[in-house]
Formats: C-alpha cells, sequence, structure tokens
C-alpha cells in the first residue's frame, strides 16, 4: 500500500449509535453482551472466535464507515454463534491490530483514506433461558 493512503487513526464510537445505525440489520436471535455487561449464566460455552472485518471508508465520514464495519463484525460474530449451535456471544471486546479494548459502551476502529477496519473477540455460548 502507498505511504501516500496511510493514514491509520484509531477511534472509539458508540456501540449503541452502531447498532442502531442500519435498524433490522442485526438479528436478535443471538444476544450480545459487550464485556463487563451481565447476562444470564452459561450453559455451554463453544470457545472464543475472532473477527477481523474491513470496509471501504473512501467518500464516508469515518464514523460511517467504522459503524457499517462494526456491524459486518457482530453479523460475522452472530453467524459463527448459530453455526456452532451458541444462543449469544459474551465478552466482545474490540481487538484491533492486538490491542484490546474492553468497554460495553464503544468500540474501537481504525480508519484510514481508503479503508476502516474492526477487530472483535467473543466467547460463543449457550445461555440458560
Amino acid at each position: 500500500m502507498s505511504q501516500a493512503y496511510a493514514r491509520d487513526t484509531v477511534e472509539t464510537f458508540s456501540i449503541d449509535a452502531a447498532l442502531k445505525s442500519e435498524p433490522g440489520k442485526v438479528g436478535d436471535d443471538v444476544a450480545l453482551y459487550f464485556a463487563g455487561q451481565r447476562h444470564p449464566s452459561v450453559a455451554k460455552t463453544m470457545g472464543e472466535f475472532a473477527t477481523n472485518k474491513k470496509t471501504n471508508a473512501f467518500g464516508k465520514s469515518d464514523e460511517a464507515a467504522c459503524q457499517r464495519v462494526f456491524l459486518s463484525a457482530v453479523l460475522e460474530l452472530q453467524e459463527r454463534a448459530r453455526k456452532e449451535g451458541g444462543n449469544a456471544v459474551i465478552n466482545i471486546k474490540s481487538n484491533y491490530k492486538g490491542e484490546l479494548h474492553e468497554s460495553a459502551t464503544d468500540f474501537t476502529c481504525g480508519a484510514g483514506a481508503v479503508v476502516a477496519g474492526v477487530a472483535l473477540k467473543g466467547d460463543v455460548v449457550t445461555l440458560r433461558k
């Protein structure tokens, strides 16, 4: 990649705002619990899974690009939970370039001139009903 496009600003954005940025996009069949959020007790753990998503940021604000790629990462975690037979992803944290950021309210996103990236980690589980 050319040095001319080397801007890589790491910012944090609101999880809630990102989840609401595209209503109906995130399924409600797989519950999402971010780091520190209380959840029902775990019946079964399928393991920790990670995502690393990128999106074209060209012509978008950092926030818009980061929200879009965050949703993409969340959808990937939900898909993994469905595949593993889980009904929730708990302890979700940002893991941008190996920097763990644990928060129930915001996520970390790397925004460049052309690409925005979000990496998330979470535990796929079955919660007791």
